[in-house]
């Protein structure tokens, strides 16, 4: 068992079962959120108490860091980051003026199939587990020695299709007794599962919600993301009424544009209609470009154009600034495990 599956409490109840006092589990665990996992560094914890942990199969391990690139650009530090059973991620440290934020991963591989994204190329491998979730930001704190303040899982992955270790690792961030990150310091993005996010909205209504869109009629948001032939895009937005209704929280949605797919005058007059009079803000991003895809960015000057027509229409828009581009770290260029060994 790696503890950093574990919340404080949860580790209380293995010290207590083991014999030990509950209160060294504070101890280990504010000692882990640091990012120490050798015993000889947890000033305070004894021996003893490390070593039964030990011989009853409790040990805490970090993923290793195989790889690390720092942008010439910005700044940006992509990891590849390794798994105890050899299983490969990638995760990226970046600089903002509110604070440091760490982009992870939830599974390695994807299985929804975004034609113009580089995670799913190669299918799905496996889900990650909440403590190796939790370990990639511990080990990119750890290799850049510096500490986050936000968190965005947006990195490999579908998160609400691994649902159940992203709701553990949303617990184990929040605990007081370790990182205490706020909720609302954590965003988590999904390309539209309808039952994950009523029931995201209940679970945890201070977490951010990103929807990833990308198109305005089912259609051409089918032929970009297969998720929407099962979850279509009225059912879809009303889902995210019912989140905004129940929450009060705006939801962000993602739009890619891709020159000569979703980026002309109509399509922009479709996606103001789409989401006029929604508590939402727009994230416009040019697409960034993936080695072995056709599509090509759109321009610049085009996500400007939206956001300003957007913003007409009384719907909050921002261009993303993409960070890490020249090290394949931004949005959509993260990869599969194996294209990475």
């Amino acid at each position: 068992m790696n503890l950093l599956n574990l919340t404080s409490e949860e580790l209380r109840t293995e010290m207590s079962r083991l014999g030990l006092e509950k209160y060294r589990a504070d101890q280990v665990f504010k000692w882990v959120s640091k990012g120490v996992t050798d015993p000889g560094r947890m000033g305070g914890v004894p021996a003893r108490v490390m070593d039964a942990l030990r011989e009853n199969g409790v040990y805490a391990a970090l993923p290793k860091v195989v790889r690390s690139q720092t942008s010439e650009h910005d700044g940006t530090v992509k990891c590849l980051m390794e798994m105890e059973d050899g299983v490969r991620v990638e995760t990226v440290f970046m600089k903002y003026k509110y604070g440091n934020s760490v982009c992870i991963s939830s599974q390695a591989g994807c299985r929804m199939g975004c034609v113009f994204c580089a995670s799913g190329m190669n299918g799905l491998e496996r889900s990650l587990t909440a403590g190796e979730m939790y370990g990639q930001i511990l080990a990119i704190e750890n290799e850049t020695n510096e500490k986050i303040s936000h968190v965005v899982v947006m990195g490999i992955g579908e998160p609400m299709d691994n649902y159940e270790s992203l709701s553990a690792f949303l617990n184990i961030m929040n605990d007081p007794k370790g990182k205490n990150l706020s909720m609302r310091n954590i965003t988590v993005s999904t390309s539209g599962l309808i039952p994950k996010i009523d029931r995201f909205g209940s679970d945890f209504p201070q977490v951010n919600l990103a929807i990833s869109l990308h198109a305005v009629t089912d259609e051409e948001r089918s032929a970009l993301m297969p998720v929407n032939k099962a979850y279509p895009l009225k059912d879809l937005l009303e889902a995210v009424r019912r989140y905004t209704d129940k929450t009060h929280r705006r939801v962000t949605f993602e739009y890619t544009l891709i020159r000569g797919v979703n980026d002309d005058d109509e399509h922009l007059r479709k996606l103001a209609a789409l989401l006029k009079g929604m508590l939402c803000h727009v994230n416009l991003i040019p697409l960034n470009k993936v080695r072995g895809k056709e599509y090509e960015p759109g321009r610049e000057r085009t996500a400007q154009e939206f956001r300003e027509e957007l913003e007409k229409h009384g719907i909050p828009a921002t261009v993303r600034r993409e960070l890490g581009s020249d090290i394949d770290a931004a949005c959509g260029q993260l990869r599969l495990s194996s294209d990475n060994k």
